[in-house]
């Protein structure tokens, strides 16, 4: 082995750029391959860094975020998120779990300086989690102390963990840090400890990635957060227990389920008459959770296994064109091969040989296919994750890790045994005798056959890649221009929160007004409006409706709508169009009566065949369905950053100037809390220069303690909203015109083969009468042979990819024609141009000289 080793080395150097061609070729292919592998691993199939994660059980299967409130969930009564107070009746009550510890579903937005400091105000993301997060994890602090449960008491020290990248990044490893008091969100924090590197928590996401962790109790006592601890009804926690040795995972599911109801059960006298008819089907499934809450997993998978079947497409354009490579190289060399037979060598002795030359090519390439997957994995995280603000973290890394190493070592000797098979078996057939015989009169034609379904094979796989990157791209161009319902053109979105502050909901309605006052002043701003959230800024509150003289709604019907809080001029500033009634205006006061705007999807919904102006709704409760009027229907806004294939659901807007006592506390710290507004649209055609430092100095002249997150262009906004499905085009994009300069260059290698093989036949044609023209034709008429069948066979199977693709498609038909035929073009007119060179060599031959060559 060590000798065929040797002697596959010593061939590779003796024909460097046959050598070159092929691992260039092969660092394509594998490192495309890897670096999909390489999120694969880390997104799809790695477990939380903790201690034993088998032993680690979620409560609850589904991804939900961030809020969920009431007795019953979903369509499908499927419990995930729960309350406080259902956590610790399930930790109190479940002997089979060692320790259970709850984490925030979403995550908290934190504004930190160190107590004492000047400085402005470092946002950051934080998680409220239990006090006994930490242990159940089998966590161990890098310095400090981690969280207890006497942390996450009421009347506790506030006190935080920092993470240990922002420890590192932030404060440069500073062990002062420490023992030390930070202001968070205007509260005095003690920071108890730093986790250790590499630990981000239980949760995997694109966004929000905790720097922070503090304790659940404290969120109460901070300015801008709800009480959510102290309602039963609030469920805001995902659960993650470890269980002791030897449970029986079903036997513990069957007994959550019981414990659900009894708690539901519980709480019957304060459900809504749809919770009463379903809570005992509430239910909850047990799943493992060594993983933790794959949010992450749960968005892209989808999209990670698309881009990993073109990874490969790519790998199987590569192998055929390496095939072809190689067994042009064996029947060159086939007379040497035959005198090596005429020896005594076995068969078996030159496939080894053979092989051992193509599995050593492959793992060159392999190597150096880890540079070019380092790289696309790196353009991926760009496309698809990283995107985002300064605060955004997402812990993938670039750096192939030992599995991935070990995956591109497998797939390296796995590909030079795929594409060295074929050509070690025909070119270890010959026959001694041909030895005595030149050996470059013609090519056998089983294997110019093979050569050709080869080329055939790489067509095939070119044209569904094509195929499916054209689909991809029309559907992005698709999403991206649609009619939204209003007008990102000329708009920015500055980012503010409110509850970073001391600021009391209260103060919002005025503070409001001076931010208006200010940044209209900046020249070039045309109008200023404010919102809870504006549209396909990723936010979603909502909820049940109740239309005045009307019956209470089925517990299976749909009632819900999202629901925004504004301030006058915000739909004009949007450029929405009021298709009914009037929009806010300043007359709609705290001392007016409460009035309200809908969309056309809330009309149809609810009040379908009447007249909506001087209807009465309220939210969730029969009695409340008399406290809103609407004065106004706005046409439908794309306002959900998901669905986008669905119609457009029902969405209200109430005035910021206006709020709301009900008899309820709940209800009424609900309307309370809803006054901080975290977005400002500004209307400034033309862009403006130095428009974010501006409106930062006129936020900081409104009030010191308002942090601006940043001034974004409305339209990169909208078109983040899409940077999976752009990611998912551009790689399948650049992963198809990879597949077409591959089978391009495998088309002209065979199609150059050829014609060095038919010298004598091309100079006999030419000589018995046949025209330069002739003989351009037939070779090109062999080339588009090739193609013709490839694309007989390649369309219906890009058809039925599309097919497998229609869930990623925005108003484009999987068969769409157009795409089809233009993808089928490109490839036609990559083979002209791969062919035309052979034929000009064909039709360059001079007659005599190839017939004195053959004599």
């Amino acid at each position: 082995m060590l000798t065929d080793l040797r002697d596959a080395l010593r061939q590779l150097r003796k024909a460097p750029g046959f050598t070159a061609t092929a691992i260039l070729t092969l660092a394509l292919g594998i490192g495309a391959t890897t670096a999909i592998f390489t999120l694969v691993h880390q997104v799809m199939l790695k477990s939380l860094p903790v201690a034993k994660p088998e032993e680690l059980w979620r409560v609850g299967d589904k991804i939900r975020c961030c809020n969920w409130g009431g007795y019953a969930q979903g369509d499908d009564n499927n419990f995930s998120l729960f309350s406080w107070e259902a956590y610790n009746y399930f930790r109190n009550h479940t002997p089979e779990f060692t320790d259970l510890a709850a984490l925030q579903a979403g995550n908290a937005p934190l504004g930190i300086r160190r107590a004492g400091s000047q400085a402005s105000v470092d946002t950051h993301n934080g998680q409220y989690v239990s006090g006994n997060f930490f242990r159940t994890f089998g966590v161990q602090p890098w310095m400090g102390r981690l969280l207890s449960d006497a942390d996450d008491k009421e009347g506790a020290p506030f006190v935080a963990v920092m993470s240990h990248r922002v420890w590192q990044q932030k404060y440069g490893a500073d062990p002062s840090v420490v023992g030390s008091s930070f202001q968070i969100n205007g509260s005095a924090f003690t920071i108890i400890g730093v986790a250790p590197p590499g630990f981000y928590g239980a949760k995997l996401a694109g966004w929000g990635m905790p720097d922070f962790w503090l304790p659940i109790a404290s969120e109460q006592a901070l300015p801008g957060t709800q009480a959510r601890m102290k309602k039963p009804q609030a469920a805001y926690l995902d659960i993650i227990g470890r269980v002791r040795p030897g449970t029986d995972p079903q036997k513990l599911e069957a007994r959550l389920r019981v414990e659900l109801h009894d708690w539901l059960g519980s709480h019957v006298p304060e459900m809504a008459p749809g919770e009463l008819q379903l809570w005992q089907k509430q239910t909850l499934h047990l799943i493992p959770g060594g993983d933790g809450v794959t949010t992450m997993r749960n968005d892209y998978k989808d999209g990670l296994k698309i881009l990993f079947i073109a990874a490969a497409c790519v790998l199987l354009v590569a192998c055929g064109n390496l095939a072809n490579l190689m067994l042009a190289r064996g029947l060159k060399d086939r007379g040497q091969i035959a005198i090596r037979v005429a020896m005594g060598a076995s068969r078996a002795r030159l496939i080894r040989k053979a092989l051992v030359e193509t599995v050593t090519l492959s793992v060159i390439g392999g190597a150096c296919g880890i540079a070019v997957a380092i790289w696309g994995t790196r353009l991926i995280l760009y496309l698809a994750i990283q995107i985002g603000g300064k605060d955004n973290y997402v812990p993938i890394s670039a750096t192939p890790s030992w599995p991935v190493l070990l995956f591109t070592l497998g797939i390296s000797v796995c590909t030079g045994i795929l594409f060295g098979v074929a050509p070690a078996w025909m070119t270890s057939r010959a026959d001694p005798a041909e030895a005595l015989r030149r050996a470059n009169r013609s090519v056998g034609s089983n294997r110019s056959i093979t050569q050709k379904v080869l080329v055939i094979g790489q067509v095939i796989m070119s044209i569904v890649l094509l195929s499916a990157a054209a689909l991809l791209g029309r559907s992005l161009s698709n999403l991206k221009h649609q009619d939204f319902g209003f007008d990102h053109h000329g708009r920015y979105v500055a980012w503010i929160n409110p509850t970073l502050s001391t600021l009391k909901p209260e103060q919002m309605e005025p503070l409001y007004r001076q931010i208006n006052d200010r940044l209209q002043a900046i020249p070039g701003i045309r109008a200023v409006a404010s919102a809870t959230y504006a549209p396909m800024t990723g936010d979603s509150w909502n909820e049940g409706i109740r239309i005045q003289g009307q019956p209470e709604p089925d517990a299976k019907a749909d009632s819900s709508a999202g629901w925004a809080r504004i301030t006058p001029s915000f739909f004009s500033t949007i450029g929405a169009k009021v298709a009914l009634g009037r929009a806010f205006t300043e007359e709609d006061t705290a001392t007016t009566r409460h009035v309200a705007v809908v969309n056309q999807a809330f009309v149809n919904r609810f009040l379908k065949g009447q007249n909506p102006i001087g209807q009465h709704f309220g939210e969730n409760r029969l009695k409340y369905s008399g406290t809103y009027e609407i004065v106004g229907v706005i046409r439908d806004i794309r306002y959900m950053t998901w669905g986008y294939k669905e119609p457009i659901g029902p969405m209200f807007w109430v005035p910021e100037a206006q709020s709301v006592q009900y008899d309820d506390p709940n209800f009424t710290d609900g309307d309370r809390w809803s006054h901080y507004l975290y977005n400002i649209v500004l209307w400034a055609p033309g862009n403006p220069p130095a428009l974010q430092e501006n409106v930062r100095k006129a936020l900081t002249g409104v009030n010191s303690e308002l942090v601006l997150n940043g001034v974004d262009p409305y339209t990169s906004v909208v078109n983040a909203d899409f940077q999976q499905q752009d990611m998912i085009a551009t790689l399948t994009t650049i992963f198809g015109v990879l597949g077409l300069l591959l089978a391009a260059v495998g088309l002209y290698g065979v199609m150059s083969y050829i014609v060095e093989q038919r010298t004598s036949e091309i100079g006999l044609r030419m000589a018995v009468g046949a025209t330069r023209s002739d003989m351009v034709r037939m070779v090109l008429r062999n080339s588009f042979w090739q193609i013709a069948i490839g694309l007989g066979i390649g369309i219906p199977l890009a058809i039925l990819a599309g097919k497998l693709l229609k869930d990623q498609l925005f108003n484009v038909r999987p068969w769409d024609p157009f795409m089809l035929i233009g993808a089928a073009l490109l490839l036609a007119f990559a083979a002209l141009i791969a062919s035309a060179i052979p034929a000009r060599r064909a039709a360059s031959i001079e007659p005599m000289i190839a017939l004195r060559n053959e004599g």
